[in-house]
């Protein structure tokens, strides 16, 4: 009976039967193309002409060459069933109204954005070069530059995790918080039974997750609980079993805002795997960093401008600045700018974020990423950054969460080493973390991978260090993880069957759909 339960509790959960609805839309479409086409061949050459159309269709769209590549082979070799696909995962899908409403809230945002000219001054006659990339990110992440901002960086997710708890317990007004995964268990138990108390204290907090993220974590309509807690809750981009369902955009972004003045991110969800309380894939290695100043403001809109696409709600930004009182003691360390990306403007602000800085480096660039699968131009930049003498190293995962995605990452080492990229495997499990560390002047810690998905799909946010005290911490990190690491080189990868290499090429070419 037990075994029957779990066996019933699978064949009822709602991704199993989003699954099941999905693949019956697909094979009713395909049977009423086959149904209503007397001849195959008059059927083949109909979907053909068809698949062709959509082709020209993405090529015409504003998306990066190699994804537009990768849908174009789908389309050619599986005509009619890639065009199925391709409304499933493929282009951005937004309505009118959906439109309107991302206008009227950048129009909002920008109202309520502030750049201190005196701290963009003072950044320019610092450096020229950190200047042109943090006006990069002011104009397209809406991000004002900031001072007044102190930094602390977590190395591992038990840091960061007993952090936010002392932080959440000290909260006095609101707490806002919008996570990818959400996962019952220690972690996250501990987190709610905070809330609850802060809402009987009178704290307004503010809760969002991404519904697909946490579809195998989370009860449906999950919010609803956390509503009945006196929690204020939504989920980002609902799961709808239906052909036009954004699958694609996900919000991945990992956002705590407390009073207006604290502020946490980095690549930490809130499931027990984070802090190593179970293992899944050995040691999980996440970092995460906390900001407390001027800076946390740039995250405040942030959080509330999806708060306000998603719930539609209409309230003053200005009701959730900080108080005077808890700015005064804070101590200016480097210029920091907290960082957004968004997919609906067909702008690869994280990207972008990442090539700046490889462009820009003199000496090294450090990275650490849990995925590599990388476009033409961040395979370039990495590879003329190597060649021209800069000590370029990416640490990558010696057990992967994902097998497919993972032989796909190591399909990118061959270019990448014989151009003088270093390569390391972190030896002890999965690396999580989204770093990016150059020249000890610059830092970025965020939710970025090196992946398609991450740099041309989902929600994603970071926070941009320059000349800040925490740079020094995280670059201690880094090299602490590489004795931890083994760096691959070619004669291994001579090892490896033809037909592993094959494999991994055939993957490498449909890249840009995972």
């Amino acid at each position: 009976m037990k075994y029957l339960g779990k066996i019933f509790s699978f064949l009822t959960h709602r991704a199993v039967i989003g699954i099941v609805f999905l693949g019956l839309q697909v094979f009713m479409i395909v049977s009423m193309f086959w149904h209503f086409n007397i001849n195959f061949i008059y059927f083949y050459i109909f979907s053909y002409l068809f698949g062709i159309l959509v082709a020209l269709y993405i090529i015409n769209g504003n998306t990066n060459p190699g994804y537009k590549i990768a849908w174009i082979m789908v389309m050619l070799v599986f005509p009619i069933i890639g065009v199925i696909i391709y409304a499933l995962f493929g282009g951005v899908q937004l309505s009118k109204r959906e439109k309107k409403k991302m206008k009227e809230i950048y129009v909002h945002q920008q109202k309520n954005l502030f750049q201190d000219e005196v701290v963009k001054d003072e950044l320019k006659y610092e450096s020229l070069t950190a200047y042109n990339q943090a006006m990069y990110i002011t104009k397209y992440s809406l991000s004002p530059i900031c001072k007044n901002t102190e930094t602390e960086y977590f190395k591992i997710g038990e840091e960061y995790y007993e952090k936010l708890l002392d932080e959440l317990r000290k909260a006095k007004r609101y707490i806002f918080m919008e996570f990818f995964i959400v996962s019952s268990g220690k972690m996250w138990d501990s987190i709610l039974e905070i809330l609850k108390e802060k809402v009987k204290e009178g704290v307004e907090v503010r809760f969002m997750y991404d519904d697909l993220g946490c579809i195998m974590c989370l009860p449906n309509h999950y919010y609803k609980t956390l509503e009945s807690y006196g929690i204020k809750a939504c989920t980002f981009n609902r799961f709808v079993p239906i052909l036009r369902s954004k699958f694609n955009n996900r919000d991945h972004r990992k956002i705590v805002i407390i009073d207006g003045y604290i502020a946490f991110t980095g690549g930490i969800n809130l499931a027990d795997e984070y802090i190593n309380e179970i293992s899944r894939f050995g040691h999980w290695k996440d970092n995460g960093i906390m900001l407390k100043g001027d800076a946390v403001w740039n995250m405040t809109i942030m959080f509330m401008s999806m708060w306000d696409f998603v719930r539609g709600s209409k309230y003053s930004y200005r009701n959730y600045r900080p108080l005077p009182s808890d700015l005064e003691n804070i101590k200016s360390d480097g210029f920091v700018i907290p960082y957004c990306d968004n997919p609906w403007d067909h702008e690869a602000t994280g990207e972008t974020i990442y090539l700046n800085l490889i462009n820009k480096a003199n000496k090294y660039i450090y990275i650490t990423t849990p995925y590599l699968i990388i476009d033409n131009e961040m395979v370039t930049a990495l590879s003329v950054a190597a060649k021209s003498g800069i000590d370029v190293r990416i640490i990558t995962p010696s057990i992967p969460d994902k097998k497919m995605i993972n032989e796909v990452t190591k399909a990118y080492y061959d270019e990448l080493i014989k151009s003088g990229v270093k390569i390391y495997e972190y030896l002890p499990g999965f690396i999580h973390a989204k770093t990016f560390i150059v020249d000890d002047e610059y830092a970025t810690v965020g939710t970025v991978n090196l992946d398609y998905r991450s740099l041309y799909l989902h929600f994603e946010n970071g926070v941009w260090l320059y000349e800040a005290s925490t740079i020094k911490a995280i670059k201690k990190d880094y090299m602490e993880t590489l004795k931890k690491s083994n760096e691959i080189h070619l004669v291994q990868k001579k090892k490896e069957s033809r037909l592993q290499t094959l494999k991994r090429k055939i993957l490498m070419a449909f890249a840009p759909l995972m």
